[in-house]
């Protein structure tokens, strides 16, 4: 099996195929990061195809001063920015939405029957976006703070930085559920 390298580099010289190999490995978790800058799944999709015609295009400017991993992503989160700068915002009278039926109860279950997982997902919502940002491409997309630092066009030490205070104040938000649960009636220490 080659490198991402090694079919990055076929890429820049034509080769379609490795093309191919490239996107069945990444697309998906770049898609993830482009639907976290788009609330629209098809408009996401659009840019990650916008991503992988730049990526034909460009990968013979490719130097390896990252992985090709890392230059992917930072190929995807380019053209998020690029085509999220140009969107114009719709906008949607409130008067004209049909009414939402009421599932209270459903989804009160789920929500008690998810807790744990839910405060975690909101405690990383809550974070700084900068903070969320490295947090979701280190943890959720398995990069190394290389690809990361190139990526969000910052030193590695910065990258290392925001981790430290990203999984402190989790921590923290973490610790304050923990004791909210158990300071209630019938919660456990």
């Amino acid at each position: 099996m080659d490198s991402d390298e090694a079919l990055l580099a076929a890429v820049a010289r034509g080769d379609q195929a490795c093309l191919r190999v490239l996107y069945q490995r990444h697309a998906p978790a770049m898609l993830r990061v482009v639907r976290r800058m788009t609330a629209q799944s098809g408009v996401a999709e659009e840019i990650l195809q916008e991503t992988w015609l730049a990526v034909w295009r460009s990968a013979d400017s490719f130097r390896g001063e990252s992985s090709a991993r890392g230059w992917l992503f930072g190929v995807a989160k380019r053209q998020a920015h690029n085509h999220l700068r140009k969107s114009v915002i719709a906008t949607i009278d409130l008067d004209e939405i049909a009414e939402v039926s009421d599932h209270a109860a459903a989804v009160e279950d789920i929500v008690l029957a998810n807790a744990a997982r839910t405060d975690l997902a909101a405690a990383i919502r809550d974070l700084p976006e900068h903070l969320r940002e490295v947090l979701l491409l280190v943890l959720v997309d398995d990069l190394g703070y290389p690809d990361v630092a190139v990526i969000l066009d910052i030193p590695v030490g910065t990258v290392k930085s925001r981790m430290s205070h990203a999984r402190k104040r989790l921590a923290l938000a973490l610790a304050g559920t923990s004791a909210d649960l158990s300071a209630r009636p019938g919660g456990e220490k």
